[in-house]
């Protein structure tokens, strides 16, 4: 079973190499693919470090430039499928996602279900240090989205989710249009869709303590506007 994780990243030199070390020393060798747009602080740079150190575990994936969360994560799914994971996770390098949860997740994939989220809102609301607009926008997106869609789903926004390759496989990458958070709901939603199991995993979320938030009101306003279109989308 071979499994690997794909962190975007946009100017992560505080968390990178903590998130490479922590991911690596992880039960279950789990892989990284770090996607880099660009990071002019030198995020690739401290990446191609610790990918000397462990050339068969740690990859780097060079962009161009800022082109967006689901752009980056569809090219990170694309090299993993063709490198011929079974599992393939992704999340964030700020640590707000813990990655200890990856176990949890990887259990799931294993045993009940083709997607795992791990969910802030399954069991109450299991958010720490974030702001209160912040919390309350997040928790009614997802509100909304189920209201919208019917999707069974209490954490669509969720971005700590694995999918079994199976999934990647049947969705059609390139037909996917939302690139920022709004990526998140599309790809849960087309899961759906297409009859795959989701689960959600209870995890804590908790905001990070280095490093600039990337989100906009641009950003919001693509996966709001995103959401009312999606009922009326051919899944394919």
């Amino acid at each position: 079973m071979r499994k690997v994780v794909i962190i975007p990243t946009y100017n992560e030199r505080e968390n990178v190499e903590r998130m490479l070390d922590k991911v690596l020393s992880l039960e279950g060798n789990f892989d990284v693919l770090v996607v880099d747009d660009g990071s002019p602080d030198g995020t690739a740079e401290l990446v191609e470090g610790r990918k000397m150190h462990h050339p068969d575990r740690i990859y780097l994936l060079r962009r161009s430039g800022k082109l967006g969360l689901g752009t980056a994560y569809i090219a990170g799914f694309r090299w993993a499928l063709e490198q011929g994971y079974d599992q393939i996770f992704e999340m964030d390098c700020d640590f707000s996602h813990n990655p200890d949860d990856l176990l949890r997740l990887s259990k799931r994939l294993s045993t009940d279900a083709d997607v795992a989220v791990g969910s802030r809102y399954v069991r109450g609301v299991n958010v720490v240090n974030w702001p209160l607009s912040r919390l309350l926008m997040s928790y009614f997106a997802s509100k909304y989205v189920r209201i919208v869609t019917g999707m069974p789903v209490c954490d669509a926004t969720a971005g700590f989710v694995g999918y079994r390759r199976e999934v990647l496989e049947r969705i059609a990458l390139d037909r996917v249009q939302m690139i920022g958070y709004g990526f998140q709901i599309e790809m849960k939603y087309t899961a759906w869709k297409l009859g795959f199991r989701i689960a959600e995993e209870s995890i804590i979320f908790i905001d990070r303590e280095a490093g600039v938030s990337k989100m906009s009101s641009g950003i919001f306003g693509e996966a709001f506007f995103g959401v009312l279109k999606l009922p009326f989308r051919r899944i394919r």
